[in-house]
């Protein structure tokens, strides 16, 4: 079970680090995406991670570059917005589509992975973690029927497999059930307010105004696991 600090992404006791995957891993997940990784590969696909374990401030970053503008914002077909013409309300919306708030991001608990298959790539391709590469025709569609098949062999599963009012679809982002699920209900309205609260945030004081609706939408409305089996 992940202590308060270890959900909300302030310590980072719970994961291992594993300079070979260039990621941080929770400790109970790691043996299994390994086992998972060697399967894949097996049959010729090389999973990669484009991140796993990001810690508060990491995640704090990503968010406030995006509120200052200086990194894009997509629309759900993956589409650039426009930073300028949006309202300080519509922009919290915008980020949060694709980015977590800070304290409120999965990824602070290492179960969560973002895969790609770095065998599909061809030479010179940036990776840009969107829908399109996993759909029919996209350059990872191959991993993602293979992970459709295999990932709850060893209890992963995707949070964002289907639009539930709130983050939109990430086919690539897989999470390790058997410590996900109590964690997802472990972070409590109450425990994310008293983070932000006491963090430096952009955009806090809106941010915090809203934060039922944010919880109710983007923390607690995911896609659960239909019988995970941890490999």
């Amino acid at each position: 079970m992940l202590n308060e600090l270890e959900l909300t992404g302030r310590a980072r006791s719970h994961v291992e680090q594993r300079d070979e995957l260039g990621a941080a891993v929770h400790k109970a997940a790691l043996d299994a995406f390994l086992a998972m990784r060697a399967a894949a590969a097996a049959e010729g696909m090389d999973i990669a991670i484009a991140s796993a374990f990001r810690d508060f401030g990491a995640q704090q970053r990503i968010w406030d570059l995006k509120f200052r503008g200086e990194r894009p914002l997509y629309d759900a077909a993956g589409n650039v917005r426009d930073h300028a013409s949006l309202s300080d309300g519509e922009l919290v919306e915008a980020i949060l589509c694709w980015s977590a708030l800070p304290g409120a991001s999965r990824h602070h608990w290492g179960t969560e992975i973002d895969v790609y298959d770095r065998a599909a790539m061809p030479e010179g391709y940036r990776l840009l973690l969107l829908p399109s590469e996993a759909a029919p025709g996209g350059v990872f569609h191959g991993l993602h029927c293979w992970l459709d098949e295999h990932m709850r062999e060893y209890g992963f599963y995707r949070p964002y497999e289907t639009y539930r009012g709130g983050v939109l679809p990430e086919p690539w982002h897989l999470s390790y059930a058997p410590v996900s699920v109590a964690a997802t209900q472990a972070l409590t309205l109450d425990l994310l307010e008293r983070t932000v609260s006491s963090s430096s945030v952009l955009g806090k004081d809106l941010v915090l105004e809203r934060l039922a609706e944010i919880h109710a939408r983007y923390v607690a409305s995911v896609d659960l696991p239909d019988e995970p089996r941890a490999g």
